[in-house]
């Protein structure tokens, strides 16, 4: 029995590959694996996984060698705003090809950077779309930026060039506004962003009191970098944070989750520190506004007032004239009135003094005398009781006309 080698058999295999499949093909698939060796060469895996249980329903090995991979690689990361690692979906046209010792493998000869768009736009819709489903994909945006936003918690790398840009705007703000800032350092480029970011959305949480807004900014790093802004656990952590949240990541390309569902968002580190500034400038504005407004209408309050004092002070001469008359009629009327209760009085005193003075006169020892009635006295006094007498005593008695006198002999 004839037999081949195994070298001998791959050869086959190579011949039939190119015979068959001679030309270069558009493949949709998702990279994995991503690799660049010394020399410049990436390495890597196309892998294709079911729909429905997510499970590989086909692999294949592929490279892009080093001359053609640095041109592909800038200009996929350009134009896409995502790096060229593993785990996202590309469409790549490839030639292929089979070694002896190497096997199957994909070439890369291209890359359509408008494939992945759609799908990373897809994967952002899905999000954004789930959010507002769950009911926070406006929550933020719905919190009220505080009229003095002075005290700013900072989520961005410390020797990122976007924060100094950040911080130096603030300080050198034309109307010297104060302003407070604390940076949360966090990873702004990466694979580790997400989690970063996380971990300080969690520090400032812990001190909510402290702070008026959160900055999240970043500048100096690659567009390929914004992927990291793009993931569902950092939108919804921040649609659902309790401070305003905005968003200076630095690109002009379309918005991140991130930037979709935050508070404002702007282009630039630089354009946040403005946005703050731009809100105090209202603020001052809304004050001077206020404190001129305060003044005219104190101005206008004084000049009324002085002409109500000086309605007040022509009136009070004619007001004092009646005032004094209404007076003066009003005693000439309590006078009358007086003289007629007093002579009421002392008529009415006077007929009781007349009748009293009759009872004292009917009752006076000369009345009682003139009836018969005669008094006795003995040594000038009355005598009301006999026994008191004793033989011998001489008594007067005086009667209504004259008196006579008598001794008292035993009785």
């Amino acid at each position: 029995m004839e037999s081949l080698s195994l070298y001998e058999l791959n050869a086959l295999v190579r011949r039939g590959l190119e015979q068959c499949l001679p030309d270069v093909y558009w493949v949709q698939a998702e990279l994995s694996d991503v690799r660049t060796n010394a020399t410049g060469h990436c390495y890597l895996e196309f892998v294709e996984k079911d729909a429905r249980g997510n499970s590989l329903i086909a692999k294949a090995r592929g490279v892009i060698w080093a001359n053609l991979f640095k041109l592909l690689k800038p200009y996929f990361e350009e134009a896409t705003g995502q790096p060229f690692v593993s785990g996202i979906k590309v469409l790549v046209q490839v030639s292929v090809s089979f070694h002896e010792l190497y096997g199957y493998t994909l070439t890369v000869q291209d890359i359509d950077p408008t494939y992945t768009l759609g799908d990373m736009a897809r994967r952002r819709r899905e999000i954004l779309k789930q959010l507002e489903e769950e009911g926070v994909l406006t929550l933020n945006k719905e919190l009220e930026i505080p009229v003095l936003p002075q005290r700013i918690a900072v989520i961005s790398s410390a020797t990122a060039a976007g924060y100094g840009d950040f911080c130096h705007q603030l300080r050198h703000n034309p109307r010297d506004f104060f302003f407070y800032t604390e940076l949360f350092p966090a990873i702004m480029q990466g694979d580790r962003v997400e989690e970063s970011i996380l971990a300080a959305l969690d520090l400032i949480l812990n001190r909510q009191a402290d702070f008026d807004v959160v900055v999240i900014i970043r500048g100096g790093g690659a567009t390929s970098d914004l992927s990291g802004f793009d993931t569902y656990l950092l939108a919804a952590s921040c649609a659902q944070f309790p401070l305003p949240i905005i968003t200076g990541i630095g690109h002009e390309r379309d918005d991140t989750v991130l930037d979709s569902v935050a508070h404002t968002r702007v282009k630039t580190p630089t354009a946040a520190a403005e946005f703050l500034i731009n809100a105090m400038d209202e603020a001052a504005d809304l004050l001077d506004d206020l404190a001129s407004e305060l003044y005219s209408g104190v101005l206008s309050r004084l000049d009324a007032e002085r002409q109500r004092l000086s309605g007040y002070k022509s009136h009070i001469p004619s007001a004092v004239f009646t005032r004094i008359s209404g007076a003066k009629l009003s005693l000439l009327t309590m006078q009358k009135d007086l003289s007629q209760v007093v002579k009421a009085s002392l008529s009415h005193h006077r007929h009781q003094m007349e009748l009293l003075q009759q009872r004292v006169a009917d009752a006076s020892p000369e009345k009682q005398l003139a009836r018969g009635y005669s008094v006795t006295l003995k040594d000038g006094k009355v005598v009301k009781d006999a026994s008191l007498l004793n033989p011998g005593d001489e008594l007067t008695t005086r009667l209504h006309k004259g008196s006579f006198k008598s001794t008292v002999q035993k009785g």
